[in-house]
């Protein structure tokens, strides 16, 4: 019934002109001024916010999730929940001295890549093994070539085939629960979230970028993690106060300083 109503209010305020973006945001275009705002009230008015254009924070990325995916340490939809409701007012209207992107990620392999802020939960301890069972429910061989760093070997534990890791080589990554549930890696008290920011795709004026650790082991607190979103609300709050029009995160960074950045921040 949304969509059908979304496609309703196209047809009547964008000429039937609608489209989704690679971050789910929806456009709908005119060439008519006067139809805008009309356009923004009937959008509102089945309840959906209109923003993420301009100088804002667009749609939070994120990664698959536990839904998709077998190694998250949490799963990043509930985040990004929590992340939007609480940067809503930074959706709408234009506060910021330009774009902000905002992505999540459920594992330390980071499938939401390069943004502004980047908000990364990972595992922070190698995986228990349940030697009971895995020789009877995992092919040893398979989670062996998983492990990216070469963590994991064959071994043999009171008797039965088993692996063990190799806890000065393993990067907590979780790719071996995966393809062996025995490897049991998931833990609510030892996954932790770090935020990067100054990460970015590159554009006409510069080049890419790769994110800056600035804050870590916060923890995973659902169902509205407060500590992730008070961290980056700090970043945001300063940021607007400081950058210069159009200078994304990342720039603004670089002109004033890490050190600066630090303290006005309240990071260090």
């Amino acid at each position: 019934d949304l969509i059908r109503r979304l496609c309703d209010i196209a047809d009547r305020y964008a000429d039937g002109y609608l489209r989704f973006t690679v971050r789910n945001n929806v456009e709908l275009m005119t060439a008519d001024e006067d139809r805008v705002e009309p356009l923004i009230q009937a959008l509102e008015g089945i309840g959906l916010p209109v923003g993420g254009s301009g100088p804002c924070v667009t749609n939070v990325a994120h990664t698959q999730g536990w839904l998709h995916c077998d190694i998250p340490a949490t799963d990043a939809s509930g985040v990004v929940k929590s992340i939007m409701d609480n940067l809503i007012d930074y959706f709408r209207t234009w506060r910021l001295p330009a774009k902000v992107r905002i992505s999540t990620s459920c594992c330390a392999i980071n499938c939401g890549g390069q943004t502004d802020i980047a908000i990364v939960v990972k595992h922070t301890r190698p995986p228990r093994i349940n030697h009971a069972i895995l020789g009877t429910i995992c092919e040893r061989p398979k989670v062996v070539a998983r492990c990216p760093v070469a963590a994991i070997r064959p071994t043999v534990m009171d008797g039965r085939p088993s692996l063990e890791v190799d806890q000065a080589k393993c990067m907590y990554c979780g790719a071996c629960f995966g393809a062996c549930p025995a490897m049991e890696i998931n833990h609510p008290e030892h996954s932790k979230f770090g935020i990067w920011v100054g990460g970015k795709n590159s554009n006409a004026r510069s080049k890419p970028a790769m994110g800056c650790l600035v804050a870590q082991n916060l923890p995973n607190n659902p169902p509205r993690w407060p500590e992730v979103n008070e961290v980056v609300g700090r970043i945001l709050e300063v940021y607007a106060a400081e950058g210069r029009p159009w200078e994304r995160l990342g720039e603004w960074i670089e002109r004033v300083g890490w050190k600066h950045f630090f303290a006005a921040t309240g990071l260090a």
